[in-house]
């Protein structure tokens, strides 16, 4: 008998993948062909849930780019573009600070100063990250600051 909620094999009075109750299930319930809701691919997978992993390294947005069931919804390709942009702003601003600190070195007590520049950088670039996460978990085509419009068009979305 296949649940009539997430239309997955069950058994019993509760269906053992999603818990629905089995009682109110029509009677040819069983027959019937799954039906498998638009958002999830073969992978299983939805379209927010992939856009979301998307920001956790930049190893699952190259890959979103290059799988096939991925690279073709538009919210996935647009998170993934703009997850790579946001790692190499990072990267970017983390070099030019290093060189203008070796470049200052002499001055007494720049290092603190530096030091405080790095934790604000870090700090700031982690909540756009989270913000990105979060917002890419509910599906929305939330774009940061200086990059976001520049993912739009490296991704061809919006």
């Amino acid at each position: 008998m296949l649940c009539p909620s997430c239309h997955h094999e069950a058994s019993g009075t509760f269906c053992n993948f999603c818990g629905a109750s089995l009682a109110a299930a029509p009677a040819g319930a069983g027959t019937s062909a799954p039906t498998i809701p638009a958002t999830t691919n073969a992978g299983g997978l939805s379209e927010n849930a992939a856009a979301a992993i998307s920001y956790l390294t930049i190893i699952p947005s190259i890959l979103f780019l290059v799988l096939d069931p991925y690279r073709r919804m538009p919210l996935v390709r647009f998170h993934s573009v703009q997850n790579l942009l946001l790692a190499a702003a990072w990267i970017i601003a983390w070099i030019a600070l290093a060189i203008v600190e070796v470049v200052l070195h002499f001055i007494p007590f720049i290092s603190i100063l530096f030091m405080l520049l790095n934790l604000a950088i870090a700090v700031g670039f982690f909540i756009a990250w989270l913000i990105a996460i979060i917002k890419a978990s509910q599906g929305a085509w939330f774009k940061l600051p200086f990059i976001g419009d520049m993912a739009a068009k490296m991704a061809n979305s919006q």
